[in-house]
């Protein structure tokens, strides 16, 4: 691989963004033109072009106008211009969303920016407020409005490929125009693409969505409403499996079961804070028995507060421990919905901790300890980030509490010999956090779930305890999920396992398969299942007439941990023979003869130990 450090590969694509855009300009003169980022492992840009939809047969004719323009060894040549100059550019020019951009830039500076990522338009800043000019880019025939960085020349671009073509409404605002989306990327050399393009292949193949339709796991209706998944019995076993999971981790650390209702008066999300931060992901609830504003829940937490306060708390009783995994629901952007990745029915491990200050350190290691098992368990590489405040007055809170929880957070995280990093200015107005990122087989960063503290809801609910002087103490809340979304971890879960789950949390662990339909093995079959429904095995049968071949096929393709054909041999000698998903196997070996009983007890191991291999050889 070519060793290319960030600049360089930034700079590559980037350049390579452009590249595309004059290619599009050659093809399509009209088009008016949006923003080109660098975006992880490649770029987009945004285009509008009137009365044609590009499509994936146009890739090819794309890609060879690309080509010719890198042939033609065009240098990058920067040149400023003023405000006035530019939008008066962008005018002629018809590029009305360059002729907003700029005209943004004017009436504020960068300031209009604050609270977007440069990726999400374009690096043609620096980031100052003040803007008195702006920078563009030239190549052959084709000017952008930009600020790099670039390479010398076209040229210098030698391996590419159009990826694929998506709809985005400009600037991320549904109100404004739609837009064509065109997805590419670049490397270096020819055989760094190559493996890139197979990692997206292979991604593809393990696309959760995909997935989720081939091994029954879940459905969407248009008549139950995007966003909101349906979970089938398979679908379902995996979820619970990984809610008694989480559950047993913290009930092991103290954590006590609490249930909340599903709607609420506004009053408690005003009076929480929620209301005006997250008002317009809320859902509403009219009711018609009173004149309550009600709304579907967002959270869990402000409900907790009111446990909490429902009667008088002493220095002894801290730390008192929450959990519930319960579902929340949040008006998702319908253009961000995508599989189970984001939903507007969120189900969450929630958990919520009330405690004196010096008691940060030891809950936080508990949760991490517990996320370390959890991560293993699941066989995902896990990192946290600490993620602090800085000296900006964006924060509530008494800056030495801050500075004594960062400092027990840290500490906490170097006990647990975690891997980590640190983040100033990343920390939630409320509170210091850590944030648990897994990667999976792909190599691919997930960021799963979050333990927040809180100084604010304390404060805002008036809660107290009263301390050994017998004065009234405010208690810090700890905000922590281990999974987080239980639908989004199920989608990188997904994924991460190419839907070859380990016994212990797949929908089915045994499938029993006929060789006939003789009587006799029938009830052999029957009496199997009935011990393994004992053992609370998953376990089904298949006594269809189809051939032996097919069935065993059906089998592999659910991915099916053993399954077992049952003829006259095994009747006899009550001996079985599993066959035995090779991902489960740590040797060569694959055959094996069990009693029923040593059988079962073995795979009944396996799930109860959650096992990632078999123990069967």
């Amino acid at each position: 691989m070519n060793k290319q450090n960030d600049l360089d590969i930034v700079s590559l694509r980037h350049s390579t963004a452009h590249v595309l855009a004059t290619a599009i300009y050659h093809l399509w003169p009209n088009t008016k033109f949006g923003i080109g980022p660098v975006i992880d492992d490649g770029f987009y840009y945004d285009v509008d072009i009137e009365d044609y939809t590009i499509s994936e047969t146009d890739f090819s004719r794309i890609e060879n106008e690309m080509r010719a323009i890198i042939k033609s060894n065009n240098s990058f040549d920067q040149y400023d211009l003023s405000i006035e100059d530019a939008l008066s550019w962008a005018k002629s020019n018809n590029q009305p969303y360059k002729y907003e951009l700029i005209n943004d830039l004017k009436r504020e500076g960068t300031t209009v920016f604050k609270n977007l990522d440069k990726s999400q338009i374009g690096l043609f800043f620096d980031g100052s407020s003040a803007v008195d000019g702006v920078s563009f880019f030239k190549n052959g025939d084709f000017i952008d409005l930009c600020r790099g960085p670039h390479l010398k020349s076209t040229g210098e671009i030698k391996a590419f490929k159009i990826l694929k073509i998506s709809g985005a409404y400009w600037r991320g605002d549904q109100k404004k125009s739609q837009m064509q989306r065109i997805y590419g990327t670049s490397f270096y050399t020819k055989e760094e693409l190559t493996d890139y393009l197979n990692y997206i292949e292979e991604a593809k193949k393990r696309d959760h969505r995909k997935l989720g339709n081939d091994l029954d796991l879940f459905v969407f209706s248009d008549l139950v409403g995007s966003g909101l998944p349906l979970f089938t019995p398979r679908g379902t076993n995996i979820r619970d499996q990984l809610i008694k999971f989480s559950n047993e981790l913290r009930e092991k650390n103290g954590f006590e079961k609490v249930f909340v209702p599903h709607i609420t008066k506004t009053e408690l999300y005003k009076k929480s804070g929620h209301w005006a931060k997250f008002g317009d992901e809320l859902f509403l609830v009219k009711s018609q028995e009173t004149a309550d504003e009600l709304v579907l829940k967002p959270m869990n937490c402000p409900h907790h507060t009111r446990i909490y306060a429902g009667k008088q708390r002493s220095y002894r009783d801290l730390p008192i421990r929450y959990l519930e995994t319960a579902t929340v629901y949040r008006d998702e952007k319908t253009g961000e919905l995508g599989g189970l990745n984001r939903v507007r029915s969120i189900t969450q491990d929630d958990s919520h901790i009330f405690c004196r200050t010096d008691q940060i350190e030891s809950e936080i290691s508990s949760l991490l300890y517990a996320a370390q098992e959890l991560y293993n368990t699941v066989d995902m590489k896990l990192k946290v980030r600490l993620s602090y405040r800085d000296e900006s007055d964006n924060y509530l809170g008494d800056k030495m509490i801050w500075q004594n929880a960062q400092d027990q957070l840290k500490k906490a995280v170097l006990n647990t010999k975690l891997d980590f990093y640190e983040q100033t200015g990343e920390a939630a107005f409320y509170g210091p956090k850590i944030d648990f990122m897994a990667t999976d087989v792909l190599n691919r960063e997930h960021q799963v779930a979050t333990i927040q503290l809180d100084f604010v809801q304390p404060k805002r609910f008036s809660l107290e305890y009263t301390d050994q002087n017998g004065k009234k103490a405010e208690p810090v809340m700890i905000h922590c999920a281990l999974l987080g979304s239980i639908e989004r971890f199920l989608a990188v879960y997904i994924e991460h396992t190419a839907g070859r789950f380990p016994v212990w949390n797949t929908p089915e662990q045994i499938r029993l398969i006929s060789l006939n339909q003789q009587e006799e093995i029938l009830n052999f079959i029957n009496k199997i299942k009935e011990e393994a429904f004992l053992m609370n095995l998953r376990l089904t049968i298949d006594i269809s007439p189809e051939s032996i071949s097919k069935k065993i096929r059906n089998a592999e393709i659910m991915k099916i941990p053993y399954v077992v054909v049952i003829g006259n041999q095994e009747l006899n000698n009550s001996l079985l023979k599993p066959r035995i998903r090779s991902d489960l196997l740590e040797n060569d070996k694959k055959e094996v003869s069990l009693t029923v009983e040593n059988f079962l007890k073995s795979v009944k191991y396996e799930s109860d130990m959650r096992t990632s291999k078999t123990t069967l050889v």
